[in-house]
């Protein structure tokens, strides 16, 4: 399998993670949804991040799609809870990471991408809002003593919450302080140390 896109790219970037910390082998091609548009258009029409080529060459698009077939090819629950409920709450927990992921590239598109002159200052502030929000209910969800979301090892929703840290940061350095969410802070300090996330570093 291969798996097309840029790792800063939250999406590829915690599909690439999910792939190491199940022990699938993967391989990656590190393609611009911008710099590389043709050669990705050739691979996949929709030029979407991240793409997945399967075995027999069919592609298959959409973080959360890639992340479950990539979970149902290492069913052993090690990236979800065993109970009813650790799963939901897993998966909220996901949802909330995911929804932080969506929010920073929003305003990274206003703020980095468009023309200064074309910015919507209402929309800004909105994103800015909502992405703040977010930061605060995950930082209200950090609190489990063994040291992840959900006890003493990491789950989907930890990847994905790190992700979403790593890259706020990245790209909107000015929108999060640090010392707002030192729990948030320090879940995605210890997520970045593991071998998976070091494998899928950017600058």
């Amino acid at each position: 399998m291969q798996l097309i896109g840029m790792l800063d790219s939250p999406f590829v970037r915690r599909s690439f993670i999910v792939a190491q910390r199940l022990g699938i082998a993967l391989e990656h091609r590190p393609l611009s949804v911008f710099r590389n548009f043709a050669e990705f258009h050739a691979i996949n029409p929709l030029v979407r991040a991240p793409t997945l080529i399967l075995d027999d060459g069919s592609c298959l698009v959409d973080s959360g799609l890639i992340v479950e077939h990539l979970m149902s090819l290492a069913p052993d629950g090690r990236l979800l809870p065993g109970d009813p409920a650790g799963r939901l709450l897993c998966r909220q927990l996901t949802g909330l990471g995911l929804s932080m992921c969506d929010k920073a590239v929003q305003l990274y598109y206003e703020l980095g991408v468009r023309p200064q002159t074309l910015r919507w200052p209402e929309w800004i502030t909105r994103c800015t809002a909502q992405l703040r929000d977010n930061a605060a209910m995950l930082e209200q969800h950090c609190e489990c003593p063994e040291g992840w979301l959900q006890g003493d090892v990491p789950r989907l929703s930890d990847i994905t919450v790190a992700v979403a840290w790593r890259f706020t940061h990245h790209v909107l350095p000015h929108i999060l302080d640090p010392n707002e969410y030192p729990r948030l802070g320090a879940l995605g300090d210890r997520a970045e140390a593991l071998p998976e996330f070091v494998a899928a570093d950017f600058e």
